[in-house]
């Protein structure tokens, strides 16, 4: 089936009459017959566009179907015809895309045309409604006009219903079939309820260029497959104010949409055959999508996810719990993957867990008003008797912070918003409270894109009046001189500074557990009055190499940081100084180290590698680090970097398994010897890599304790912890 339909605008105006002329051969468009007369009647070499011309398609089409390919994508184009639609995917990196058509005449003419050029690409004489493929073939099924034109309206739904269902089947999950259509309204009454049920949509219009005089406007309609069955509002990307939108067929198309949503929210809560879900009893393992909420009966309609539990024997503290997850969160690999929601049930102590995801409709709304209007939507979905009087707690994913002062907001052009904040938190254990009377204060660096992730935080402590004046650098000195001048009228008791003789993070204090595998190495130097250096990747609020500098003297320290903002703010709000054994590079840290490595200088002198530097893509499942730090060339020169008995420190964050046996793989198949410490009660786990060998030796903790002016409370529990991967 050539892909086209009626009243559609042309790729070639100077052909326009001729072209006129050969359409008068189409009286149907679903015979094999009248497609084979048409393009013998144009000619071998001819290509032809009914509409969507690649400039105004290229940047849209791409997005969806992710940029360039990885080799393995693949696309199938059924009714393809003469459009040159598949050579521009393919010259965009798809090699992978399989056309169909049940024109001979066209698809012997594409195959001559393309078979030099462009030869990983397929052509199959087949009729698109009855797909000689086996199930879950491709990554994407792309239609330009195909579906138009099986949906005549003195036809009826017939074809258009068998084709759609061999799209679906042929479909991988995860997979996109994405439909190029004017999106009339007897194609849009097919297209949009066949994929009710197990299918995430998207619509968005296609621009026209300026010099389209067609009346009709061209719109990508995106159906993702999924596992769950439980139907989704389809989302609009587009209104009816664009300057060349046609208004009268935008309104129609967004009439569709919201007629098509509210069915679905109606069908919300019923399986795949329009049965109603029961909730009485929990099913072990159940997980499904769905719509809460009804115009009537509620303010809001939510996206919501119930989960069972697995499960069953564990002492449940709940049977039934709600999870709020706000907007700035509902990115996050945590709450957006199946495998982390499963972590959140658990964690919620709750039998069941219904999760809902805020957006843009409620930003204006308190909590109190989401709570009471959420309420008597979740009774009936608790298992058991509802009628009981049982409360369903509400849970919210926050950070337990009592108190919050925001010290300053930056936006940075490379991280993005940045907060530098003082907080007091509300569980306080009774071990800290009886060192210090008064609740303690934090300060913490907190990067927007990632707020449930603290990238860095410091004890604050009162300024002591007896502090030596030659602790600091020149540099310091000239500070303090200043802040004498400034705030003499301030008592400099109730003034607060960063203590960097302790470290507030655990992960931290584990990196520094992992120098235990080479105390004997960092002995050595320290007798020998040698400099050892070690190269720290990701500043954050320089708190790591502040405490370093200041409990291990011979180390000389180099710090990567991309983000010249985040220097600054270590330096103005966290203390962080620069001197002869202190130095911080600002550009990229993966560059630096290779610099280094090239240019031979760090032999016999480098001995730690520490990457602490975070990933932008929360929605990866990989927090820290980036990803770039993973790939094999740069765990090579890692490796020539240490390769003197050091140590390569990696900060792993992510709480995918799948994504941590990866990691894993990847180290061990660079070093010789792989040691981890997984840090309780935290996502953290921290990594040590080498080349030479190492060993875990009980002596060692001595060692590195006599090494370090500043103790650390729980260094040899953490070493005791640390664990041979390899």
């Amino acid at each position: 089936m050539a892909a086209m339909a009626k009243n559609k605008s042309k790729s070639k105006p100077q052909s326009e009459d001729a072209a006129l002329s050969i359409m008068e051969t189409l009286t149907d468009f679903t015979s094999k017959e009248n497609w084979d007369n048409f393009f013998s009647l144009r000619g071998s070499g001819d290509s032809f566009e009914w509409y969507a011309d690649w400039p105004e398609l290229k940047q849209p089409l791409l997005s969806q179907l992710g940029g360039a390919s990885d080799g393995i994508f693949q696309i199938l184009v059924p009714g393809c015809g003469s459009s040159r639609l598949s050579e521009f995917v393919y010259d965009s990196g798809f090699k992978h895309v399989t056309n169909v058509d049940f024109s001979k005449v066209v698809v012997s003419d594409m195959l001559r045309r393309y078979v030099r050029s462009r030869p990983e690409m397929k052509w199959r004489i087949m009729d698109m409604t009855e797909l000689q493929f086996p199930d879950e073939t491709f990554d994407a099924v792309l239609d330009k006009g195909g579906l138009d034109a099986l949906m005549e309206p003195e036809i009826g739904t017939k074809l258009g219903t068998k084709y759609l269902n061999e799209v679906k089947r042929v479909l991988k999950t995860g997979g996109k079939f994405i439909c190029l259509t004017l999106a009339e309204s007897h194609v849009l009454s097919l297209l949009l309820p066949e994929f009710r049920f197990g299918f995430e949509t998207i619509i968005q219009a296609i621009p026209n260029k300026p010099s389209n005089k067609s009346n009709f406007e061209t719109f990508m309609v995106i159906m993702k497959k999924e596992k769950s069955f439980v139907p989704n509002p389809i989302k609009s990307l587009f209104d009816n104010s664009s300057q060349n939108s046609n208004t009268k067929q935008a309104n129609s198309v967004i009439n569709a949409i919201e007629k098509e949503n509210s069915i679905r929210a109606q069908h919300s809560l019923k399986d795949e055959s329009g049965a109603k879900l029961e909730f009485e009893k929990i099913i072990p393992g159940r997980r499904f999508e769905f719509i809460l909420g009804e115009e009537g009966k509620s303010i809001y309609l939510y996206k919501a996810i119930l989960l069972d539990s697995k499960i069953q024997s564990e002492p449940f503290v709940y049977q039934c719990g709600i999870f709020i997850v706000p907007k700035i969160r509902a990115n996050e690999w945590l709450f957006t993957s199946e495998e982390g929601q499963w972590v959140i049930l658990e964690s919620s102590k709750a039998a069941r867990l219904i999760m809902v995801f805020l957006d843009s409709r409620h930003m204006h709304a308190s909590m109190d008003i989401i709570q009471k209007d959420l309420s008597p939507l979740v009774r009936n979905l608790a298992p058991g008797n509802s009628e009981d009087g049982t409360q369903i707690p509400f849970m919210m994913a926050s950070d337990g912070v009592k108190e919050r002062n925001i010290v300053q907001q930056v936006d940075s052009k490379i991280t993005g918003p940045i907060i530098v904040e003082d907080v007091t938190y509300e569980n306080e254990n009774e071990e800290n409270l009886q060192k210090s009377p008064e609740n303690k204060t934090y300060r913490r660096l907190v990067f927007e894109r990632s707020l449930g992730l603290i990238q860095s935080e410091a004890l604050l402590v009162r300024e002591n009046n007896d502090e030596k004046k030659n602790n600091g650098s020149v540099s310091n000195s000239k500070k303090k001189k200043g802040q004498r001048k400034n705030d003499a009228h301030k008592d400099s008791k109730n003034k607060l500074k960063i203590d960097h003789t302790c470290l507030a993070s655990s992960y931290h204090s584990g990196i520094i557990s992992g120098f235990s595998l080479i105390a004997s190495s960092l002995e050595t130097a320290s007798q020998n009055e040698q400099k050892v250096k070690a190269v720290i990747i990701g500043l954050g609020a320089g708190l790591l190499p502040m405490f370093l500098h200041g409990s291990f003297p011979f180390l000389q320290i180099e710090v990567a940081e991309l983000d010249p903002v985040v220097v600054d703010l270590a330096k103005k709000h966290f203390g962080f100084l620069e001197d002869q054994q202190m130095k911080v590079h600002v550009g990229d840290g993966i560059k630096y180290l290779r610099d280094i490595t090239a240019s031979g200088t760090h032999n016999k002198e480098t001995r730690i590698l520490i990457i602490d530097a975070d990933s932008s893509d929360l929605s990866s499942g990989l927090t820290c680090p980036h990803p770039d730090f993973l790939e094999e060339s740069f765990l090579l020169s890692a490796k020539d970097f240490i390769s003197d008995g050091g140590i390569f420190v990696i900060n792993l964050v992510s709480r995918s398994s799948a994504i941590r046996e990866t990691v894993i793989s990847r180290l061990k198949a660079i070093f010789d010897y792989l040691f981890s410490l997984h840090l309780e009660e935290d996502v953290n786990e921290v990594l040590f890599a080498s080349a030479t060998e190492t060993k875990i030796e009980a002596e060692n903790f001595v060692k590195l304790e006599k090494l370090m002016k500043f103790p650390l409370e729980n260094l040899q529990t953490d070493i005791n912890k640390i664990q041979r991967l390899k």
